[in-house]
Formats: structure tokens, sequence, C-alpha cells
């Protein structure tokens, strides 16, 4: 499949309830993220879909983002996990996941992404630099949990 054809068929959207099952067996497939059970993303699919992504070509999911904003905090975004299928990996997916979730009303109020990532975790930290280096603004990278 020829770049131009996946960027016409992706959709990014919010996710549903049964959209569930495929995220968790995203996840699982990821072989990378930790697996939460299939139950969490049920939740996160229906109670938290205001600041999740699902990215989608011909009904097949094919990534998801897991965010909330946390209680007290609704200047931040807490990024959970972003999921892309092996398939469509190193195409700007999760840079055009996230670029979509900031871009939504229920970001509106959004100044500051917290995200946790292990350190051996060289993508996830990428993906984060160009979004900050996109979006003209700092990446700043501590310890959390040590």
């Amino acid at each position: 499949m020829i770049e131009n054809d996946v960027t016409a068929k992706l959709r990014l959207r919010s996710p549903h309830e049964e959209d569930a099952k495929a995220i968790w067996e995203l996840i699982k497939d990821t072989k990378v993220l930790d697996l939460n059970s299939a139950y969490s993303y049920l939740l996160l699919s229906k109670y938290f879909s205001d600041t999740c992504v699902v990215a989608e070509i011909e009904s097949k999911v094919i990534g998801f983002i897991s965010a909330f904003s946390p209680p007290h905090k609704p200047e931040v975004i807490f990024i959970w996990q972003v999921a892309v299928d092996e398939a469509f990996r190193r195409r700007k997916l999760g840079l055009k996941m996230l670029k979509h979730l900031l871009n939504r009303g229920s970001c509106n109020k959004t100044q500051f992404l917290e995200i946790t990532i292990t350190p051996s975790n060289k993508a996830a930290e990428s993906l984060y630099r160009k979004l900050a280096a996109e979006l003209k603004t700092n990446c700043e990278l501590f310890t959390c949990f040590p």
C-alpha cells in the first residue's frame, strides 16, 4: 500500500465501546506496551473517549492513544499509551494521532502534556520531541517514578 493510499483511507476518531477488543489486540500485538485488561480499554473507550484516539483504515483499528485529563488539572492531558500497528509504523501515525487529539474541542484548555515512557523506549521519546518541535514548545524529560 503506498503512502498516499494510507493517508487517503486513514480515519482518526474517538473510540467506541465496541472498539475495546480491537484496541486490546492492537496493544497485545505491539509486544512493547504494557497490556492492560480488556476491561480497562472498554472503560477508556466509554468514559474517556474525548481524550482517546482510534486510527482506522477500512474499519481496522491500526492505532490508538489512551489519554485523560487528571482530576483537578484541566490544563493537563496525560498520555498513557500510543500504539501503532507494526505494518503502519514509521509513517508518522503516532504524531498524526497526537495532533488530532490536541485539535479537539475537548482539549482546548490543554497547556501541558504529561507522559511516562520507559528510558529504553527511544521511539516514544522521539515522537514527543517531534511533537514539541512542531508545536514550537519545550519537551522536558525527568525521572518521575525512580
